[in-house]
Protein backbone atom coordinates (compact mmCIF):
# COMPACT_ATOMS: atom_id res chain seq x y z
CA UNK A 1 0.00 0.00 0.00
CA UNK A 2 1.12 3.51 -0.77
CA UNK A 3 1.94 6.27 1.68
CA UNK A 4 -0.73 8.31 -0.06
CA UNK A 5 -3.43 5.38 0.64
CA UNK A 6 -2.04 5.10 4.25
CA UNK A 7 -2.92 8.27 5.16
CA UNK A 8 -6.05 8.19 3.68
CA UNK A 9 -7.58 5.09 5.57
CA UNK A 10 -5.79 6.25 9.23
CA UNK A 11 -7.30 7.27 12.01
CA UNK A 12 -7.45 10.62 13.76
CA UNK A 13 -4.53 9.00 16.46
CA UNK A 14 -2.58 7.89 13.62
CA UNK A 15 -2.51 10.50 11.79
CA UNK A 16 -1.69 12.91 14.56
CA UNK A 17 1.07 10.60 15.02
CA UNK A 18 2.19 10.43 11.49
CA UNK A 19 2.33 14.23 11.85
CA UNK A 20 3.81 13.90 14.64
CA UNK A 21 6.47 11.74 13.74
CA UNK A 22 7.47 13.62 10.80
CA UNK A 23 7.99 16.74 12.36
CA UNK A 24 10.01 15.14 15.69
CA UNK A 25 12.61 13.51 12.78
CA UNK A 26 13.05 17.13 11.99
CA UNK A 27 14.09 18.66 15.14
CA UNK A 28 17.26 19.01 14.65
CA UNK A 29 17.19 21.58 11.96
CA UNK A 30 14.88 23.38 14.43
CA UNK A 31 17.42 23.59 17.09
CA UNK A 32 15.83 21.32 19.77
CA UNK A 33 16.96 18.23 21.74
CA UNK A 34 15.33 15.00 21.78
CA UNK A 35 12.43 15.33 24.64
CA UNK A 36 11.10 18.74 23.09
CA UNK A 37 7.97 17.01 21.60
CA UNK A 38 7.79 14.45 24.05
CA UNK A 39 4.45 16.16 26.09
CA UNK A 40 2.56 15.65 22.50
CA UNK A 41 3.55 12.04 21.97
CA UNK A 42 2.47 11.49 25.31
CA UNK A 43 -0.58 13.43 24.68
CA UNK A 44 -1.87 10.92 22.28
CA UNK A 45 -1.78 7.89 24.84
CA UNK A 46 -5.30 6.79 25.84
CA UNK A 47 -5.10 7.98 29.17
CA UNK A 48 -4.34 12.06 27.85
CA UNK A 49 -6.51 14.59 28.81
CA UNK A 50 -8.69 16.49 26.17
CA UNK A 51 -5.90 19.90 26.06
CA UNK A 52 -3.07 18.29 27.19
CA UNK A 53 -2.40 18.67 22.88
CA UNK A 54 -2.45 21.92 22.98
CA UNK A 55 -0.25 22.62 25.77
CA UNK A 56 2.29 20.57 24.81
CA UNK A 57 1.71 22.47 21.27
CA UNK A 58 2.03 25.53 22.65
CA UNK A 59 5.32 24.57 24.55
CA UNK A 60 7.01 22.59 22.00
CA UNK A 61 6.51 26.33 19.42
CA UNK A 62 7.67 28.45 22.72
CA UNK A 63 10.92 26.84 22.63
CA UNK A 64 11.57 26.41 19.50
CA UNK A 65 10.31 29.81 18.23
CA UNK A 66 13.49 31.33 17.12
CA UNK A 67 13.53 28.99 14.62
CA UNK A 68 12.29 29.60 11.04
CA UNK A 69 14.93 31.01 9.51
CA UNK A 70 17.94 29.60 8.03
CA UNK A 71 18.35 27.12 4.94
CA UNK A 72 14.78 25.44 2.82
CA UNK A 73 14.79 22.60 4.96
CA UNK A 74 14.49 24.41 8.57
CA UNK A 75 12.42 26.59 6.84
CA UNK A 76 9.90 23.51 6.16
CA UNK A 77 10.84 21.91 9.50
CA UNK A 78 9.46 25.48 10.97
CA UNK A 79 6.33 25.25 8.98
CA UNK A 80 5.31 22.29 10.11
CA UNK A 81 5.46 23.07 13.71
CA UNK A 82 3.56 26.24 13.01
CA UNK A 83 0.75 24.42 10.44
CA UNK A 84 0.14 21.81 13.46
CA UNK A 85 -3.30 22.29 14.46
CA UNK A 86 -4.20 23.07 18.06
CA UNK A 87 -7.29 20.71 18.44
CA UNK A 88 -6.99 16.95 17.39
CA UNK A 89 -10.16 17.35 14.78
CA UNK A 90 -10.16 14.79 11.93
CA UNK A 91 -10.17 16.76 9.00
CA UNK A 92 -7.12 19.14 10.57
CA UNK A 93 -4.78 16.40 11.53
CA UNK A 94 -5.78 14.91 8.13
CA UNK A 95 -4.52 18.02 6.13
CA UNK A 96 -1.65 18.43 8.63
CA UNK A 97 0.41 14.82 8.42
CA UNK A 98 -0.38 15.01 4.83
CA UNK A 99 1.63 17.89 4.67
CA UNK A 100 4.10 16.88 7.20
CA UNK A 101 4.93 13.85 5.17
CA UNK A 102 5.45 16.07 2.08
CA UNK A 103 7.41 18.60 3.92
CA UNK A 104 9.56 16.11 5.65
CA UNK A 105 10.36 14.07 2.73
CA UNK A 106 11.15 17.23 0.75
CA UNK A 107 13.72 17.74 3.38
CA UNK A 108 15.42 14.43 3.56
CA UNK A 109 15.69 15.08 -0.57
CA UNK A 110 17.15 18.75 -0.04
CA UNK A 111 19.51 17.04 2.75
CA UNK A 112 20.42 13.89 0.43
CA UNK A 113 23.93 14.10 -1.54
CA UNK A 114 22.50 11.57 -3.73
CA UNK A 115 20.41 12.18 -6.42
CA UNK A 116 16.77 11.43 -6.29
CA UNK A 117 15.86 10.68 -10.44
CA UNK A 118 11.68 11.40 -9.19
CA UNK A 119 10.59 14.97 -10.22
CA UNK A 120 8.75 15.57 -7.09
CA UNK A 121 8.52 13.69 -3.65
CA UNK A 122 4.65 13.08 -4.28
CA UNK A 123 5.63 10.48 -6.53
CA UNK A 124 7.67 8.88 -3.95
CA UNK A 125 4.45 9.10 -1.30
CA UNK A 126 2.23 7.18 -4.41
CA UNK A 127 4.75 4.35 -4.48
CA UNK A 128 7.34 4.89 -7.01
CA UNK A 129 10.30 4.28 -5.81
CA UNK A 130 13.15 3.56 -8.66
CA UNK A 131 15.97 5.83 -8.66
CA UNK A 132 15.14 6.89 -4.92
CA UNK A 133 17.94 8.64 -3.02
CA UNK A 134 18.97 6.64 0.31
CA UNK A 135 17.89 9.13 2.28
CA UNK A 136 14.38 9.84 1.27
CA UNK A 137 14.13 5.61 1.07
CA UNK A 138 14.53 5.73 4.46
CA UNK A 139 12.11 8.51 5.44
CA UNK A 140 9.50 7.18 3.12
CA UNK A 141 9.43 3.97 4.92
CA UNK A 142 9.82 5.21 8.28
CA UNK A 143 6.53 7.21 7.47
CA UNK A 144 5.03 3.88 6.38
CA UNK A 145 5.89 2.08 9.24
CA UNK A 146 4.51 4.57 11.50
CA UNK A 147 1.14 4.30 9.84
CA UNK A 148 1.23 0.59 9.82
CA UNK A 149 1.92 0.33 13.38
CA UNK A 150 -0.93 2.56 14.61
CA UNK A 151 -3.05 0.78 12.05
CA UNK A 152 -2.22 -2.66 13.44
CA UNK A 153 -1.91 -1.83 16.96
CA UNK A 154 -3.62 1.24 17.98
CA UNK A 155 -2.22 2.86 21.02
CA UNK A 156 -0.31 0.22 21.51
CA UNK A 157 1.85 1.30 18.55
CA UNK A 158 2.66 4.35 19.86
CA UNK A 159 5.80 3.29 22.02
CA UNK A 160 7.05 1.76 18.33
CA UNK A 161 6.28 4.96 16.07
CA UNK A 162 8.52 6.89 18.76
CA UNK A 163 11.36 4.39 18.21
CA UNK A 164 11.07 5.00 15.10
CA UNK A 165 10.90 8.78 14.68
CA UNK A 166 13.95 8.68 17.52
CA UNK A 167 16.14 6.85 14.93
CA UNK A 168 15.22 8.76 12.09
CA UNK A 169 15.69 11.88 14.19
CA UNK A 170 19.33 11.19 15.28
CA UNK A 171 19.99 10.26 11.39
CA UNK A 172 18.72 13.40 10.61
CA UNK A 173 20.65 15.20 13.30
CA UNK A 174 24.30 13.34 11.80
CA UNK A 175 23.37 14.36 8.00
CA UNK A 176 22.64 18.35 9.73
CA UNK A 177 25.86 17.90 11.25
CA UNK A 178 27.79 16.69 8.58
CA UNK A 179 26.69 19.43 6.40
CA UNK A 180 27.29 22.04 8.66
CA UNK A 181 31.27 20.65 9.24
CA UNK A 182 31.35 20.47 5.33
CA UNK A 183 30.04 24.39 4.92
CA UNK A 184 31.94 25.98 8.34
Amino acid sequence: MSLVELIAQADERGLAASGLACLDRCVPLLGGDDEILRPLWASLTDGAGTGDWGEGLEQARGKLDAAGTGDEAAVLAHRMLEAAPAELSPAGVRVWADACSVASLQIHRLLDTAEDDASSVTVRREGRTEGMSPLVAAELRRQITVLEVLAGHGPAGLRRALEVSTEGRRVLRAVVSRRSRQQG
